[in-house]
């Protein structure tokens, strides 16, 4: 029986849920149909949704079984791992120990016990000692896994029956995984199926226990019900047979005997080398399998957990490889987030990168492909070009002979082994550049700069998600000069990027002028001329894209990398003078709070296009833990909501290929027959349901952008720097030409408030 507390929780959630994802046309699945297929049928992959929505929603919890079903295709399966109680009555829980996966352990009541399990002497909490009324009274759901959100709210225990008639889904998956566990406790499982057989319909039915399953088989209409065989680790036993998960691989007819399917972990079809995180060759199990006339499902699909190197943390990539290969494909996915999975069978699948572009939005680099490679090295830039870039960026840097190059920071220690190196006694502070200590590019000569190692730009490492380290010391640094003529031979780049900060810095302390180095550089590789590739030149310093104003033609971008709410009237005005677009950082547009849910939206977007300034938005990582919990550990999802609903003109990322593919997919642009995995989240909906009690202290809203923010003082005049050969590149033994330019005298006087502001800016 429902408690009335109960049951407006399920209304109201079923009402945001609803909101989350609407509900799903019948055209989703038709695409995918009209497609070859190589699994065992010829029909696209099912998904499985684990405890339904799982990756979010504790686990065969109401909230998950509908956001699941309410999310995902059309056919998708929910998955029950059922337990017995001690009445027989058989409930979803994912661990036969009930304290992974509820707060009984929280309650005095309920005690802990020990018995054996598959012949291993486990303590625990077992549903096989209470009843289903004492469990229901005070026992509840919960977030099992610590790594994903913890949302507020009563989350009862439901029974099989409960969940087909919260969600009405198509399908229904039953896993026995404990048959022979309940059987030492006089319950039944096998009574328990002939009992649900009969008040609901049962489409797949699997357990890692051979002798259960052929203990059923006569109980069970096959045109009905599929029975699967799991396999678990290649070393355990099944405790039915004696036999290793290993050994019973290799005997597939005799599986066949008694099902009509496997189900396996995905290493089994594709292993990833423990050691160096790659992929090794897919073994031939799915052709096997097929062989005989048995289906693949492969389980372990989740958003959140760190996969391989090769999939550069895009779990599209990652489904993409079980399903469409060229050689062949599962038969279903077992997922905790089946929005993921039913996007990448229903989207993805059939399209390469150069299928018709969906929708416009611009794909911006950032350092190049600097997800897969060390950032702004040669390597990194052909990635991003393969990947489909449209726009490739170089940040430019000021060697100490004068030479402009591409790098992703000023400070060299972060992403080469100069602290390693000779040069590590040229380790300074600079409060005006950056907190802390850094060897900067300003003070090595380019000759220097080229020859230190490269490395990975490890945003994540304090989660231990690290990047593909394969290329380290095997790329190279581009000159500003050899970027230009790199990409000159690129037909499908529509433009560059070039970046510059600390200009005013470089100018007054090091007397070097960037600005003349890049106006130099770019005239000399034609850029200047018309039918050349676009040129964007991006600052956050408003002086430096007046003074490209004042002698160009360029496209100027107005950076601003401060999180802001708002931008006044005023300030809006002034950018217009100046800038043609801007950028602005993730949580300028969606704000998220120190728990990482998204918390609303701002008027940012819409006002920077009132004025008709483009906004590119940045950076978009696949790293799952570089987004809010309402994206739902999906980059995709993510890049998705911020083209659609808020409207952005451009993507920058390191990781290219995820936004191209994007904004191809066969998903886009359905009008109301878009499916609900290609629909924008509704922002803010997850932290509705956070428990607000257990909220730290609200975050201060970010402040406005004012006209104070804006406005810089001007560039001092600039000499020259060096001459025209130090730009393409010096010769090695060249001496640096830092004496051929005149110090020059900076002659406006600011406050000491207005120094303070313009370091914080630049």
């Amino acid at each position: 029986m429902w408690k009335p507390r109960s049951l407006l929780r399920s209304l109201f959630l079923l009402h945001l849920l609803l909101l989350l994802h609407s509900a799903l046309p019948l055209v989703s699945a038709q695409v995918s149909n009209a497609t070859t297929w190589d699994t065992l049928s010829g029909n696209p992959p099912l998904v499985i949704a684990r405890g339904g929505f799982s990756g979010i929603f504790p686990d065969s919890s109401e909230s998950a079984y509908i956001f699941g079903v309410t999310a995902s295709l059309k056919n998708v399966i929910v998955w029950c791992d059922v337990q017995l109680t001690k009445d027989s009555q058989g409930i979803c829980v994912p661990n036969v120990k009930l304290e992974n996966a509820t707060d009984i352990a929280q309650n005095n009541k309920y005690k802990s016990k020990s018995y054996q399990v598959n012949g291993v002497q486990t303590d625990g909490y077992f549903s096989a000692d209470y009843t289903l009324k004492e469990l229901r009274s005070n026992v509840f759901l919960v977030q099992g896994d610590y790594s994903r959100p913890t949302l507020g709210g009563v989350f009862e225990i439901l029974t099989v029956k409960d969940v087909v008639k919260t969600t009405f889904p198509q399908g229904l998956w039953l896993n026995i995984q404990h048959d022979a566990f309940y059987t030492q406790h006089n319950l039944s499982m096998k009574n328990f199926i002939r009992f649900v057989y009969t008040t609901v319909n049962v489409s797949y039915i699997s357990s890692p226990e051979a002798g259960f399953l052929k203990s059923i088989k006569t109980d069970i209409n096959p045109k009905i019900t599929k029975l699967v065989f799991r396999f678990l680790g290649k070393e355990e036993v099944d405790p039915s047979t004696k036999q290793t998960y290993g050994s019973l691989l290799q005997n597939l007819t005799f599986i066949k005997t008694f099902a009509s399917g496997i189900l396996v972990p995905k290493d089994y079809i594709w292993p990833v080398d423990p050691t160096s995180h790659y992929l090794q060759p897919h073994t031939s199990l799915v052709s096997d399998a097929h062989k005989v006339g048995l289906e693949v499902f492969a389980s372990t699909f989740q958003n959140d957990i760190p996969i391989s190197y090769n999939y550069s943390y895009d779990p599209f990539f990652e489904h993409l490889s079980f399903i469409e290969n060229g050689n062949f494909s599962v038969d279903g996915v077992l997922s905790d987030f089946p929005l993921t999975s039913s996007a990448a069978i229903d989207c993805f699948v059939h399209m390469g990168l150069n299928a018709p572009k969906k929708v416009n939005t611009l794909v911006i680099s950032k350092y190049g492909a600097s997800g897969d490679y060390p950032p702004c090295t040669d390597l990194a830039y052909k990635k991003a070009i393969l990947d489909g870039v449209d726009i490739l960026d170089c940040p430019v840097q000021m060697s100490k002979d004068g030479i402009p190059f591409c790098f992703n920071s000023i400070d060299l220690i972060k992403s080469t082994n100069v602290a390693k190196s000779s040069f590590s006694n040229l380790s300074k502070s600079i409060p005006e550049i950056q907190a802390g200590d850094g060897i900067f590019a300003f003070d090595l000569a380019w000759n220097d700069i080229k020859s230190l190692s490269l490395s990975m730009l490890n945003l994540f490492s304090e989660f231990n998600l690290y990047r593909n380290p394969k290329f380290n010391e095997k790329v190279s640094l581009l000159t500003l000069s050899e970027f230009l003529n790199f990409t000159q031979g690129h037909t499908s780049l529509l433009g560059v990027v070039i970046i510059i900060e600390k200009a005013p810095y470089l100018a007054r302390e090091q007397n070097l002028s960037v600005i003349d180095a890049v106006s130099d550089t770019l005239s000399k590789a034609g850029y200047d001329k018309t039918g050349t590739p676009n040129v964007m030149i991006q600052s956050s310093d408003s002086s430096v894209l007046l003074k490209f104003k004042e002698k160009t033609k360029y496209e100027l971008v107005y950076s601003i990398p401060e999180i802001v709410s708002d931008i006044v009237d005023s300030a809006l005005s002034d950018i217009k003078t100046f800038a043609h677009s801007v950028v602005v950082v993730r949580d300028s547009v969606y704000p998220r709070n120190a728990l990482f849910f998204v918390t609303g939206s701002t008027k940012t977007v819409s006002k920077f296009k009132s004025v008709n300034l483009s906004v590119y938005v940045q950076t978009f990582h696949n790293e799952f833990v570089s987004q809010a919990w309402d994206f739902l550990s999906d980059a995709t999802v993510q890049i998705n909501t911020f083209v659609q609903d808020a409207g952005i003109d451009g993507v920058i990322t390191g990781f290219p290929q995820t936004a191209n593919r994007y904004r191809r997919n066969r998903c886009l642009n359905l009008g109301d027959s878009t499916p609900p995995y290609m629909r924008p989240v509704e922002i803010g909906g997850l932290f509705q349901l956070v428990d607000k009690s257990s909220l730290p202290p609200a975050m201060a809203p970010a402040p406005s952008l004012t006209e104070a923010d804006v406005t810089e003082p001007p560039l001092a005049p600039f000499s020259k720097i060096a001459p025209s050969n130090s730009i393409d590149g010096a010769a090695p033994g060249a001496q640096p030409p830092q004496n051929a330019q005149a110090k020059v005298a900076v002659c406006f006087f600011m406050s000491s408030l207005t120094v303070l502001v313009a370091s914080l800016l630049i």
